[in-house]
């Protein structure tokens, strides 16, 4: 059994389904269902005995090590994270409880599963963090892209938190030789996503005819990586990396923020048409920039390339048709986690912004 941690998340419940949809291997999922947890990502697994879902803290050192000693796993891969840059900036204290504290709660109570464990057990047992690209800050627009060597330069509270968390790991590992796998990955996305980030928001905006913000001139570019290939990545750093190394995961697809929203719009103007002819590409409202915008972001993918021989399979062209159709397909679930409090939260985050 594998114990993976935040996985009725995004990524962490792409994770789950694509692994047990691969292997009979069983899953313990243990998460806290905040706002972005959603028991309903998981829905496709209920009656599934292969699949433990248990609700709870990463932060409860006591819970985790019962669990730890019943179910005994071989591995722990930890997806449990604060991750939107918004709310960190609106309201910090959540990263650093979840995201630093969390994450050291966490550690000590696998180093307490792990270091009386012999043998075989004890060799082969992992811990892999899942991490982001944002930790090594913004780029110029013609420098090389991050690898995996990249001093850490984190610009936002929630940058910070991860990069905190990173040297966490990286420090159980030198001090107490906990056997551990790091993963800093491009900006996912693909099905289940939050509708508070880029592309769920653009989407969802665009068909309920309301303004698709784009903050300052749009051209904060990323890295985009189809989730999916991200959870192949992250089986493949789990099953052949090299412990206390660190594995940059990225899709190869640097593109600009506006960019992206056009290619959305493109997409929903072919699949979704408006009903008055007009392209959704109307709907687009320049915004107040966020405070500390990075201004770019890329992923050096070749080391995991080249030693785990990983490369994404979907380009973005792919990976977005494929994303706008599923949502399309999916309006109950949108409907679902469109809750008061998520609305509330947009209007406080755009509301007040200029247009």
């Amino acid at each position: 059994m594998i114990l993976v941690t935040g996985g009725a998340g995004f990524i962490g419940a792409n994770f789950v389904l694509d692994w047990l949809a691969t292997s009979d291997e069983p899953v313990l999922n243990f998460d806290k269902l905040t706002y972005a947890g959603n028991p309903e990502n998981l829905e496709a697994l209920a009656g599934d005995d292969r699949h433990v879902f248990v609700e709870g803290d990463i932060g409860d050192v006591e819970h985790m090590g019962r669990l730890l000693s019943r179910f005994q796993p071989r591995a722990v891969v930890n997806f449990a994270a604060e991750s939107h840059v918004d709310r960190s900036i609106h309201g910090p204290e959540d990263f650093i409880q979840t995201n630093i504290v969390g994450t050291f709660r966490l550690l000590e109570a696998v180093r307490a599963y792990w270091e009386p464990l012999e043998g075989a057990a004890r060799e082969g047992f992992r811990f892999l963090h899942v991490s982001t690209d944002e930790v090594y800050g913004s780029l110029p627009p013609d420098a090389p892209a991050f690898r995996e060597s990249h001093r850490y330069a984190p610009n936002s509270p929630y940058s910070a938190s991860k990069a905190a968390s990173d040297h966490l790991v990286r420090a159980y590992h030198r001090t107490y030789g906990l056997p551990v796998l790091t993963t800093n990955c491009s900006n996912n996305y693909g099905p289940f996503q939050f509708p508070e980030k880029l592309i769920p928001l653009m989407i969802i905006n665009a068909l309920a005819g309301d303004a698709l913000p784009v903050y300052g001139d749009g051209r904060q570019i990323r890295d985009w990586l189809y989730v999916k290939d991200h959870c192949t990545a992250i089986r493949r750093v789990l099953s052949d990396g090299v412990v206390g190394e660190i594995y940059n995961i990225g899709g190869w697809n640097e593109k600009a923020n506006i960019d992206i929203v056009n290619i959305i719009c493109g997409l929903l103007d072919e699949l979704r048409p408006r009903e008055d002819g007009e392209s959704y590409r109307s709907q687009i409202t320049f915004v107040t920039d966020r405070p500390g915008h990075d201004r770019r972001y890329a992923i050096d993918a070749r080391k995991i390339e080249r030693e785990l021989g990983w490369r994404p399979a979907e380009t973005f062209e792919t990976g977005i048709r494929k994303t706008v159709a599923w949502y399309l397909e999916n309006t109950a679930w949108v409907d679902r986690v469109q809750s008061g409090a998520y609305r509330a939260w947009i209007d406080r985050n755009y509301g007040e912004r200029n247009q």
